[in-house]
């Protein structure tokens, strides 16, 4: 047996993965499909190779797409995966693709009327043999959803299909959680699925305002990703816009998250000695951007490397662990068994 991960172009070896962005979404940069009449496909490449290009020069040499089906960057049934190959060669970044099905406002019609057997079907073989009719073979299972402070049924199924096809692949899964909300919630049902929790990752565990939320996810045997860095200010965005809005005033949610607690969070981890739990992303998608204009806005990929992880190290992070965050623990996460 040898040890692989598994791009949109083909296995590579872990030593060869350079630094890595485990959660990111290429084919969701351009602000809408209104800018090309909704045919857009060139634009989002063009734009996805030109926001990458600064990685290289950083030691980066792989991204994660985490972008489920119907929603951030991935079509209903997955089609525009191919993208991803075009985008990959252009860069000169490997592109590990996921597959997964989001919340279930968002979820396309096949994926709701599926049952957990027809979707765990579906990812095991968007792993070994393609996504859709593309012959692309995602490497990891995600970004698995649920909801703020709720998994329907629907999720619950989703989230057992991907826990089913983890068992069947030996891949890691990563989730999102909403706000940090379910992630225990989320780790029991993968636990009763027989999931290797050591190859689980819980999503966006850096938004939960208490820290000891987060340590009880990893001392659950999961890792987390502190994964909406620069993301320091988002709205609410937890079904598609009313097609038909009141008119007048409306009430909007948003949240502020500084990079600085995240900065706190990562050297507490640390301090436990469980920095190797973690990966870290910045999640970044071209609608968000104007939410975060110093950050993403001015910045794009090369926030987290050019001025979170140098902030976090100023706040008491071991330069060391820029390593474990970046190359070790991604590598590891990645790579699988695969037959000589």
């Amino acid at each position: 047996m040898s040890v692989t991960i598994q791009t949109v172009l083909g296995p590579i070896s872990p030593a060869d993965t350079g630094r890595v962005m485990m959660h990111e979404h290429p084919l969701s940069l351009t602000p809408g499909p209104w800018m090309s009449g909704a045919e857009h496909d060139a634009d989002q490449v063009d734009v996805a190779v030109r926001a990458l290009a600064p990685l290289r020069e950083r030691g980066f040499g792989t991204v994660v797409d985490l972008s489920p089906y119907g929603v951030v960057g991935r079509d209903d049934h997955g089609a525009n995966v191919a993208l991803l190959q075009e985008i990959s060669q252009r860069s000169g970044l490997h592109i590990v693709s996921g597959t997964s099905v989001y919340l279930e406002a968002y979820s396309p019609r096949w994926a709701l009327d599926a049952s957990i057997d027809e979707l765990t079907d579906r990812l095991v073989r968007d792993l070994d043999r393609g996504i859709g009719e593309t012959g692309v073979r995602a490497g990891i299972l995600g970004e698995q959803a649920t909801g703020l402070d709720v998994i329907t049924p629907h999720e619950e199924k989703c989230l057992r299909a991907a826990a089913r096809a983890q068992v069947a692949t030996g891949v890691t899964l990563m989730t999102h959680t909403t706000h940090a909300t379910m992630a225990l919630e989320q780790i029991a049902i993968l636990n009763s699925e027989g999931a290797d929790l050591s190859r689980v990752v819980v999503g966006h565990m850096d938004i939960h305002p208490d820290p000891a939320a987060v340590l009880a996810v990893l001392d659950a045997g999961a890792s987390i990703a502190i994964d909406t860095i620069g993301k320091q200010h988002w709205d609410f965005f937890l079904a598609p816009p009313d097609p038909h809005p009141v008119e007048g005033e409306y009430a909007k949610r948003a949240y502020f998250r500084s990079d600085t607690s995240r900065a706190d969070l990562l050297v507490k981890i640390a301090g436990r000695g469980q920095i190797d739990q973690v990966v870290v992303a910045q999640d970044l998608t071209g609608p968000e951007v104007y939410l975060n204009p110093t950050t993403h806005g001015q910045q794009g990929y090369t926030y987290l490397d050019a001025t979170f992880l140098p902030l976090a190290v100023e706040r008491g992070l071991a330069p060391e662990h820029v390593q474990t965050l970046l190359v070790e623990t991604p590598a590891r996460l990645l790579a699988v068994e695969a037959s000589a």
